[in-house]
């Protein structure tokens, strides 16, 4: 007798049996191991470059640079992804930031304006997001509809490990080198991951990724249209009848600029407090640090939150985490020490990433599902806004230094009083 199988549970090895998804992660790894390097190169140049005394001010253009084109661009990507072959956007936009990353080394090397620098990794972010919007697209077209949850849960992953790495790598070589020869050696080995990713994409068919084209799209301007259309109905919805996910919004966007200001902070405290101003190595060793203090609370918070919301309900989750932060901000930042703050960007991490689950899940629970998708391109605009708008507040009230009590007590205000409005919009809901 021929008894019914059990059906098999896709693992990472499984799916890289198909040649498909092989060639498409190498594209995802090579892409992000290169923006994690020039993220790094952007972060040497705007903030620890020993020739150039960097200030609030710069570290804010870097974050606008790197977080704008995710906001600007990111909802009307699909719309030219549905047009153009997925295959030659991975290849034509890591050629093109390929370019664009040897015209960066020229600027450098040439000492031109800060600005042009800033303009050329613009334009790359912006190219980044219809990168990674084409590899989640293709996506479908090189695994099984069986497999393609965990294909969806472990290639995002490895990509995010990959750009860590590569930051990683890109700190490393900063620390190693001194000067304008740092920043142009980082930059031109972004530069030679970027060929190499476009190379990568040339193994996948022309028409591999999709999509297939049919006739009768509306044209480009009618589709874009369409998109703003549809994201002022998401948002129409989102106010008229959503109003625990509005409230949950509202309370991850204040979380989001509080973590922007403080990340700016640190930033600051690293470059010139924790650290002698020209000792650039030790600077970037402890601005690493915080980087992997806050991605542990990231994780620590995934670990907790679904623990601490089936005894405090997503609610009093919410309000304990923008309550405790309320607490810890001054008591660990008010003595500008390395350990203390090392300790807040951990816990900083946690209840930034709490904050966003429980806002995720009202979201996906008090929205219906014709406007979801909306609703969540909505709620990516005002996260990385918010972010963008910190950095730009952060500019205009910190000291060169980082050093600021009024800026540490203000941002601890601003969390009590989102928990006691969350809370309070909570209860009447």
């Amino acid at each position: 007798m021929i008894t019914e199988q059990p059906p098999r549970e896709a693992t990472l090895r499984g799916l890289l049996h198909g040649a498909g998804f092989r060639r498409l992660l190498t594209v995802r790894l090579l892409s992000q191991l290169s923006d994690g390097v020039f993220q790094a190169s952007l972060a040497n140049y705007a903030i620890f470059s020993p020739e150039h005394q960097s200030s609030p001010t710069d570290i804010a253009v870097a974050l606008t640079v790197v977080t704008l084109p995710f906001s600007v661009v990111g909802p009307f990507t699909g719309v030219l992804l549905d047009r153009w072959r997925r295959r030659q956007v991975l290849l034509m936009g890591n050629l093109t930031r390929f370019g664009l990353c040897l015209l960066a080394v020229g600027l450098i090397a040439g000492g031109a304006p800060r600005w042009a620098f800033y303009t050329a990794a613009l334009l790359m972010m912006a190219l980044n997001r219809f990168i990674l919007s084409g590899l989640s697209a293709g996506l479908p077209r090189v695994v099984a509809p069986s497999d393609l949850v965990t294909a969806n849960a472990l290639s995002p992953t490895l990509g995010t490990v990959a750009a860590a790495g590569g930051a990683g790598l890109g700190l490393l070589v900063g620390m190693a080198m001194s000067g304008r020869n740092a920043e142009a050696v980082t930059v031109l080995l972004s530069a030679l991951l970027y060929l190499s990713a476009a190379l990568a994409a040339k193994w996948i068919g022309p028409d591999e990724l999709g999509p297939a084209l049919r006739a009768g799209l509306p044209s480009v301007r009618e589709a874009l249209a369409s998109a703003w259309n549809d994201l002022r109905a998401g948002l129409r919805h989102l106010v008229r009848d959503c109003r625990p996910a509005v409230h949950a919004l509202a309370a991850v966007t204040l979380a989001r600029f509080c973590y922007g200001m403080l990340t700016v902070m640190v930033l600051m405290l690293s470059r010139y407090t924790f650290n002698l101003a020209e000792d650039t190595a030790g600077g970037l060793a402890t601005l690493g640090l915080a980087v992997v203090m806050s991605a542990a609370g990231f994780a620590l918070a995934a670990v907790v939150s679904p623990w601490c919301t089936r005894r405090l309900g997503l609610h009093g989750w919410m309000t304990t985490c923008l309550a405790g932060a309320a607490v810890f901000v001054p008591a660990l930042g008010l003595p500008f020490r390395e350990v203390p703050a090392m300790i807040a960007a951990l816990l900083l991490g946690v209840v930034t990433q709490g904050t966003k689950i429980c806002t995720d899940t009202l979201v996906q629970e008090s929205v219906e599902d014709e406007y979801r998708g909306r609703v969540f391109a909505v709620y990516d605009v005002l996260v990385n806004v918010s972010f963008v708008a910190a950095a730009g507040a952060t500019a205009l009230v910190l000291p060169l230094d980082g050093r600021s009590a009024p800026v540490v007590l203000g941002l601890a205000a601003l969390y009590a009083l989102g928990a006691v409005l969350y809370f309070r919009a909570a209860r009447r809901t």
